[in-house]
């Protein structure tokens, strides 16, 4: 099998590593968008900016092209996976859009909005951009590193297509890697976005030293928030108990490696935004898809108080505390009606 993957960042790489492992039958060609990144994954074997120490597998090509070049350079692969930030999905996805071989995301979050218009969906991007490309996204609770060094972990391959979720799990499951294949694609996508901003809300909740109870009704009630955002967008409940809902939102609340989390404990301990994001040297998605979060939730009726709280966090309506006194000071309601 042919796999192209179009970004060199953490997550596409340690991606494209698992694939190119020497048990696996498969060509993979990892791209990056700038020439000193190719040079110094072809001279180390490894990405020494976005996962330093890794050692890359030897069968796992590299390269290194223009956007205008990038149609030709698919034009042979049997799976393309694009592993930008959501900011760049819209000009790779313009791109690709007369591939003919199935096209994968690996991008959790919404795009910003522009004027007048709400923050879309990947698939949502995908329906304007390219409407006719067969598509989807691969999901799940997963960090860059642990993938790399081959620790087991699980991922949720996620399209209307059957062929496409064929291809992801023909590509991806390995003994390290397990993928399971998923039709609810606006489901995976709502919990990969909405995780993220849930996250910063539970580093927050962490930083301040608030506890564990704390911790557990804070991912909770997270949940419940997600997955009516979700019905509502037209997802099924059930998605959100799987591996794109409840499986990533408790890794990216409470694992370490996770950045959203890590820009809740920085903003907890008195930190600005812009010092939190700086001192990452990676994208945060859940900061960009916060707001967007909140504007589809109100377009639609959805109550997203957590999500609202960390809105006003990031843009400075609201102090660490303030935020906390708000949730807790919220009417009493009963619990399952709030989540259906």
């Amino acid at each position: 099998m042919k796999i192209m993957v179009l970004g060199a960042g953490a997550w596409g790489t340690a991606l494209a590593a698992s694939a190119a492992a020497p048990d696996r039958p498969h060509h993979v060609t990892l791209w990056a968008r700038r020439l000193e990144q190719v040079r110094a994954m072809q001279q180390g074997q490894q990405n020494p900016r976005y996962l330093p120490g890794v050692t890359l597998p030897p069968q796992l090509a590299f390269c290194g092209a223009s956007m205008a070049e990038l149609p030709a350079r698919v034009a042979d692969a049997d799976l393309v996976v694009v592993a930008t930030p959501m900011a760049a999905l819209r000009d790779m996805l313009t791109a690709l859009r007369d591939c003919r071989a199935p096209v994968a995301w690996l991008c959790k979050g919404f795009e910003a909005p522009v004027t007048h218009t709400l923050g879309l969906l990947a698939h949502e991007i995908q329906g304007q951009v390219a409407p006719d490309m067969l598509a989807g996204v691969l999901s799940g609770p997963s960090f860059a590193l642990e993938v790399a060094r081959g620790q087991p972990t699980a991922l949720v391959a996620a399209s209307v297509h059957e062929s496409v979720r064929q291809a992801l799990v023909a590509a991806f499951h390995s003994p390290t890697l397990r993928v399971y294949a998923n039709e609810d694609i606006v489901g995976v996508e709502v919990g990969g976005a909405v995780k993220n901003v849930l996250a910063i809300a539970t580093g927050l909740c962490d930083g301040l030293d608030l506890g564990l109870n704390a911790r557990a009704a804070l991912i909770t009630r997270g949940l419940a928030e997600m997955t009516r955002l979700g019905v509502a967008l037209g997802a099924r409940a059930e998605t959100f108990m799987g591996l794109s809902g409840l499986g990533d939102l408790v890794l990216t609340a409470t694992g370490d490696l996770s950045r959203n989390r890590q820009v809740g404990l920085a903003l907890a301990q008195g930190q600005t935004l812009q010092q939190a994001t700086d001192a990452l040297g990676h994208v945060a998605e859940g900061v960009y898809s916060a707001r967007t979060v909140v504007q589809r939730a109100q377009q639609l009726g959805v109550d997203m108080p957590i999500a609202q709280a960390v809105v006003d966090l990031l843009d400075g309506r609201m102090t660490p505390p303030q935020a906390v006194a708000r949730l807790m000071g919220r009417e009493p309601t009963a619990e399952l009606a709030v989540v259906a």
